[in-house]
């Protein structure tokens, strides 16, 4: 196995259709701006990329059918390197870096180029393509109304119920998300917000508020990765890919995902996401403490509670005194999305793992301006997705 080295990353700011950001851009218009930039940061050209792994989705996958890679290539060069599409749900960029990281870990592409970029349909995401009566998200959303910000409203207020969370500390992640994305320029929403602004905002599904929770966006990101042997070619102080996992839930996860998932008492709400962190560590020999900071996914505020506690970076029901107390902040002693996360971005779902590998670099090299972690050495990335997909990274300098 060669050790694996991120070289370069690149990103196109997020917004939504027809605003000032992104405008009426096309998937490959965002891809192709994501891709020229990690090259340049990389410092190599496009014929020096040996295989593409890119994320897709059905929502605006190229040619209709999540060719993203394909669309890629055709763009910047038709050279005849491998593609490979990958479509995970939200955890599909994650699932894309992971194949990159395993193209060049087991020795088959030197250097490998990640990307993953979408166009968003207006309003909630339909998790379900098809009308199927076995299909149980088609049933969720049609036969009893339960699009995604309705079920992550169930988690939260059986949060409430355990540890007594209130919604002004549903809020108040919110407020300290926004705070950081002043300070990134890739962020859709670039401006701070009060509590008052976020409890005033209205309900989506209650307890949670529409500040509370991630719209959809359009955006995109890139990175390159290689060899530790090529990168010294290029760098004298690579980032390092300490490991990449990917997991699917398991028989005790306590969320019903099919019609005849048995129901248990396992405390664990995710078990994909707890299974892909887990491997990570155990994968790149670091435990929770040694994590300098961690980009997960927050489509609601309740994961950035709910998920250190699931992970061991800190103590079950502990979550929200360490917010309170200023510890998820950059500067706090568990800092938890520097870059705004989800929530100060809005999703493009295919994107969003490979977004959160080029926070965890620019915060390695130092290079987060006024969201800067100090002296970060350890990051840690995760994404979840339809289907009970999930995946984990962990990035060191």
């Amino acid at each position: 196995m060669q050790e694996v080295a991120v070289l370069g990353v690149g990103m196109h700011r997020f917004g939504k259709t027809g605003d000032a950001i992104v405008g009426t851009k096309s998937v490959k218009a965002l891809c192709q701006h994501a891709v020229t930039a990690a090259l340049k940061d990389a410092g190599v050209e496009w014929k020096q990329i040996q295989a593409v792994s890119a994320a897709s989705s059905r929502f605006s996958g190229g040619k209709g059918w999540g060719l993203n890679g394909n669309d890629v290539v055709e763009d910047m060069g038709s050279t005849g390197i491998p593609v490979y599409n990958l479509s995970a749900g939200c955890a599909a960029g994650g699932n894309a870096f992971n194949i990159g990281y395993s193209l060049v870990a087991g020795g088959i592409h030197d250097m490998v180029l990640v990307v993953g970029g979408e166009v968003m349909p207006k309003g909630m995401i339909q998790t379900s393509g098809v009308e199927e009566a076995t299909d149980p998200e088609f049933l969720r959303q049609r036969c009893i109304g339960m699009p995604g910000p309705s079920f992550w409203s169930t988690l939260a207020r059986r949060r409430m119920f355990e540890y007594g969370t209130t919604e002004e500390q549903f809020s108040q992640v919110a407020v300290k998300a926004r705070k950081n994305s002043v300070h990134n320029p890739y962020a859709r929403f670039q401006k701070e917000i009060t509590l008052e602004d976020v409890m005033n905002s209205p309900y989506v599904s209650n307890p949670l508020r529409l500040f509370q929770i991630c719209p959809v966006s359009n955006g995109a990101a890139a990175v390159v990765i290689c060899s530790k042997e090529r990168a010294k070619q290029f760098t004298s102080k690579p980032v390092m890919v300490a490991s990449s996992t990917v997991a699917t839930m398991t028989f005790d996860d306590m969320l019903p995902r099919g019609l005849a998932d048995p129901i248990t008492d396992c405390p664990n709400l995710h078990t994909e996401a707890q299974n892909a962190v887990t491997r990570a560590f155990e994968k790149s020999g670091i435990a929770p403490g040694d994590v300098s900071f961690t980009e997960l996914q927050d489509n609601t505020c309740y994961y950035e509670l709910a998920f250190p506690e699931e992970w061991g970076l800190c103590q079950a029901g502990e979550s929200e005194s360490l917010l309170e107390a200023g510890e998820t902040t950059p500067t706090g002693r568990m800092p938890i999305n520097p870059s705004g996360g989800f929530v100060s971005f809005g999703e493009a779902t295919t994107a969003m793992g490979v977004f959160q590998i080029a926070e965890l670099t620019w915060q390695l090299r130092g290079e987060a301006g006024g969201r800067q972690v100090p002296d970060a050495k350890v990051g840690l990335a995760q994404t979840l997705g339809l289907g009970g997909n999930a995946t984990a990274a962990i990035l060191t300098r």
